[in-house]
């Protein structure tokens, strides 16, 4: 059982590698209780985290990230774990969790907030793009669900609930997805911003010190019968507010002081993978995750050309028949963009896991998309945050986590509010 702390205490729901809880925890001003993800590569990741940064045992961090299906969300909070559940969850630290769930492991502290954002991915407009019937099928639009239930059963003062903008236009079985939220949240006595109103409560990554535009909602819930005049949802979003920066981190900034790759004559085989460019220097081949991906000499001739001739900047018409002329197609659709140095980067996706192509590196020299290390910078990962599986699989998480920085701020913002209401004795 954790012991009791004195700082505000918190549960991570659909914790991904753990760039929600990392903001938080960086903050100083709040303890983890528990963090729940379903994707071992994920949890394997964090866990990592919670040891080497965190300072936790190897079996209180196995203990503290549960490696769970949420949608089981009775056995997640009350335990008994069926058979089933433990053959594909289950672990040798696990038993208190399987015994006595997420109860069991907050033991005898308070909730008093629950973080997190359901997958994505079914709120994605590119994602309705590709597929006309996602929000039909996606079992994912629903995941909210098991949010709303974990949030009933601890009671938490407070809630932040983080997702993608489509989320405000997405209709699962033909009802907006915000007003199932909202309806559901009110009858479970908390307040949010009616949907109507959920357009303010887009953030901007940028805005808050990441080098990176990625807009993501943040749905701040309350419990109705703590709301006071120092604590509400109009003084939690105008303190957020007031984190924001006003000069924007550039690419550069995040990424311009790595060692430098060049495109080898050849391609070399080592330890049996390809590999297509080299360190300028030798000792700069140190920095972990900083490796290039393999690409084949058509795509370092492209991107040294589309760099070179500036192609960010011309019209679609020119890019595409950019693509088209350089790989023989008749295409409708561009497939590339470079990262400018002096700019936020565009958002980093999970799409990175296949391919590079819409992250060209600034430098014409090198002549490749960025790497692992670029990407997790670029998403304000900080520079001692380890990404240990393989490269793919580190490129669809960090595409998928939130930016620690940005959840740094937020939690800040939120420590504050708490803060006066404590001094009011209007919060515990």
């Amino acid at each position: 059982m954790k012991k009791k702390t004195n700082k505000i205490t918190f549960i991570d729901l659909f914790a991904g590698c753990g760039g929600l809880s990392e903001g938080f925890l960086q903050s100083g001003r709040f303890d983890a209780l528990a963090h729940v993800e379903w994707d071992l590569p994920m949890v394997n990741t964090l866990r990592n985290r919670l040891k080497n940064k965190w300072k936790h045992s190897n079996e209180d961090a196995n203990k503290r990230v549960i490696h769970f299906d949420i949608q089981k969300v009775k056995e997640l909070i009350y335990g008994e774990w069926e058979e089933e559940t433990i053959k594909s969850y289950g672990g040798a630290n696990d038993k208190l969790v399987i015994d006595s769930g997420l109860m069991g492991l907050v033991g005898g502290n308070k909730v008093d907030l629950i973080i997190g954002g359901p997958p994505c991915q079914a709120y994605s407009i590119a994602g309705r793009a590709q597929n006309n019937l996602s929000m039909q099928n996606d079992y994912r639009n629903y995941l909210f669900e098991s949010f709303i239930s974990v949030v009933h059963t601890f009671q938490p003062k407070l809630f932040v609930f983080e997702n993608v903008p489509g989320m405000l236009s997405a209709k699962p079985g033909g009802k907006l997805v915000t007003e199932r939220v909202y309806e559901s949240f009110k009858e479970h006595n908390y307040e949010i911003l009616e949907p109507k109103n959920l357009k303010s409560s887009i953030l901007t990554s940028s805005d808050f010190g990441v080098p990176q535009e990625r807009n993501r909602v943040i749905i701040i819930g309350i419990r109705k019968d703590l709301k006071t005049e120092s604590l509400n949802l109009e003084t939690i979003y105008s303190e957020i507010n007031k984190q924001k920066r006003g000069n924007k981190k550039s690419v550069f900034d995040a990424i311009g002081h790595l060692p430098k790759f060049k495109p080898l004559n050849k391609i070399n085989i080592v330890n049996g993978r390809r590999v297509s460019h080299a360190p300028m220097k030798y000792n700069d081949a140190s920095v972990r995750n900083h490796i290039p991906r393999f690409h084949n000499e058509r795509d370092i001739k492209i991107f040294r050309e589309w760099i070179s001739n500036n192609m960010n900047k011309c019209s679609t018409n020119e890019r595409i028949k950019f693509y088209n002329d350089m790989l023989g197609k008749d295409s409708k659709h561009g497939k590339y963009r470079n990262l400018e140095w002096d700019m936020p980067s565009k958002t980093i996706v999970a799409h990175l896991q296949k391919d590079g192509l819409l992250f060209i590196h600034p430098d014409a020299n090198q002549a490749r998309s960025i790497t692992v290390k670029e990407a997790a910078l670029i998403q304000s990962f900080p520079d001692d945050f380890e990404f240990i599986e393989t490269m793919g699989y580190n490129y669809k998480m960090i595409g998928n986590a939130v930016p620690p920085l940005m959840a740094k701020k937020i939690a800040i913002a939120i420590a504050e509010v708490i803060q006066d209401s404590c001094l009011n004795k209007k919060f515990n």
